[in-house]
């Protein structure tokens, strides 16, 4: 299990987490969707962020993806690296264009509400729905 290659941790471990959140991956540009949905290898200014979660055609969240033998936690700043770089977004506090992100390699998931610079990282037990995303946003 130590050896499992990113991509295969992604396919096997992240990815049906995602869907069962409801963040189902979107088709591209040609057939938006109206929910919540992911995209993957989303281009940025710092490189590709592994997932971006989106509400209301915004993006909400950088999620940076790890191999199961790398822990997230030591990698977080790394989706707040790519949340910097994102194109197109409403959003920005303190630089990052995202109001959360999260770092996981498919068992263990990291989380920060980059918001207030005095917000800490947290470890939590799985992704948000896009629903408490939204509560977290109007408070």
């Amino acid at each position: 299990m130590a050896l499992e290659r990113e991509w295969l941790t992604r396919k096997r471990r992240i990815d049906p987490r995602l869907d069962a959140r409801g963040w189902h991956l979107s088709a591209g540009d040609s057939t938006p969707l109206r929910g919540p949905y992911r995209t993957e290898e989303e281009e940025t200014d710092s490189g590709p962020a592994d997932y971006v979660l989106w509400l209301d055609r915004h993006p909400a969240a950088a999620v940076e993806a790890k191999k199961l033998a790398v822990g997230p936690q030591e990698v977080l700043k790394q989706a707040e690296r790519y949340a910097r770089g994102l194109r197109k977004s409403p959003y920005y506090f303190d630089g990052l264009k995202t109001p959360f992100v999260y770092s996981t390699n498919g068992e263990v998931i990291w989380f920060r509400d980059v918001r207030h610079p005095l917000n800490r990282s947290r470890r939590i037990t799985d992704f948000h729905t896009a629903e408490a995303l939204s509560e977290f946003l109007a408070t």
